[in-house]
């Protein structure tokens, strides 16, 4: 699926849940179901600046597409690093860099976090399309 396609998808998933309670506990879900990010990749180096829980992002590159894995200590963090890498995840770093972001405010989320939460998520927005960026530099100096 492309990026726009799993926004879509995600948009479609949250807008059968009818609380925000609901869909809280599904974030929660997601972050539980996050495949563990090997330990030997929570470096200081992986930490996203900006947020007020301690986030890891490890990004590779294989056969040409980005793979990110991830892990936070705080349990809707962790959820909205699943949601991240979900939608990110398996795309070409030009993909990722061009991608237009939009599924947060569709399904309400930006409005519905704290302040601190909001910018952490931003940030690791930013820090993944930076890694995209760099790889897409990497490959067009090969």
């Amino acid at each position: 699926m492309t990026i726009q396609e799993i926004q879509e998808e995600i948009i479609s998933d949250f807008s059968v849940m009818g609380s925000w309670e609901d869909k809280y506990e599904y974030i929660i879900q997601l972050g539980k179901e996050l495949p563990l990010i090997s330990e030997e990749f929570k470096t200081p180096d992986n930490l996203i600046k900006g947020c007020q829980s301690r986030v890891w992002l490890h990004t590779e590159l294989k056969d040409g597409k980005l793979f990110f894995t991830g892990d936070s200590d705080a349990v809707i963090t962790k959820g909205l690093v699943s949601l991240m890498i979900y939608v990110l995840s398996g795309h070409t770093p030009q993909e990722i860099a061009a991608a237009e972001i939009y599924f947060i405010d569709a399904i309400g989320l930006s409005s519905h976090l704290s302040p601190t939460r909001s910018n952490g998520l931003l940030s690791m927005l930013k820090q993944m399309k930076l890694y995209a960026i760099a790889y897409q530099a990497k490959i067009n100096q090969q």
